[in-house]
């Protein structure tokens, strides 16, 4: 019932404060979730799941492949056109390796046509990777590897991320800043010294959910619970 109620009072707010809520009770929509593999597309597999679920008994499966036309995403074009919050409860089967892979990509028309703004992982530490100039958040170094986290494996896990119009970028996983994963005008990062040698700002036009590698790397994902908004949702 709290549930409804919160789906019907993220339908009445104004398409620029709140965009997207779903967890996929009433099946997998298409048409509003479709599936995205740029390029290429060999391997990869986006279901509808009914044996994990954070809530209710539905979430969506993606299969993912090893190499990069092993990718397969779904997602949302219903993306606020000032900062974007995002949440998504997420279930991983596998760890994240040393291998760079990507689990939310994002086209970026601030990075030019076809180039991605991606959330992944690499020397097994969640990161950001900007697709243009191949640009890491936070830096890959040892200490730069220390300030960000391990993606759990075997349980669901709430992860968010702020994309503001000045640039910034925000992380939290189940309701923890995520330091090296944190870009902010006046905040210390010293581990961004990267991703800040460049004045991009990312807009990104959608949002899409699934698994992509770089090398031989494969893995299950399950996503569940999943908001877009204008303002920050939260993990309960």
């Amino acid at each position: 019932m709290l549930r409804q109620i919160a789906l019907c009072a993220l339908a009445l707010l104004p398409g620029s404060l709140a965009q997207v809520s779903e967890g996929f009770e009433s099946g997998w929509d298409q048409s509003a979730w479709p599936t995205y593999a740029p390029d290429c597309s060999q391997g990869g597999k986006v279901s509808l799941d009914t044996s994990q679920a954070h809530s209710g008994k539905n979430s969506i499966r993606v299969d993912g492949g090893g190499g990069y036309c092993g990718h397969i995403f779904f997602g949302t074009s219903k993306v606020p056109s000032g900062d974007v919050y995002v949440r998504a409860w997420i279930r991983t089967s596998k760890a994240l390796t040393a291998s760079h892979v990507t689990f939310i990509t994002m086209p970026d028309s601030a990075q030019g046509a076809k180039k991605h703004l991606r959330i992944g992982g690499q020397n097994s530490i969640l990161m950001y990777n900007r697709e243009s100039d191949d640009a890491t958040l936070p830096d890959l170094s040892p200490q730069g590897v220390a300030t960000s986290a391990a993606l759990p494996t075997g349980s669901w896990q709430c992860f968010e991320y702020k994309l503001g119009t000045d640039g910034s970028i925000e992380t939290w996983l189940n309701s923890k800043v995520i330091a090296g994963l944190t870009s902010v005008k006046g905040t210390a990062n010293p581990n961004a010294a990267q991703w800040q040698r460049s004045s991009i700002k990312p807009k990104v036009t959608a949002i899409y959910f699934g698994w992509e590698s770089y090398g031989g790397d494969t893995n299950t994902f399950w996503y569940d619970d999943i908001a877009v908004s204008a303002t920050r949702v939260g993990c309960t």
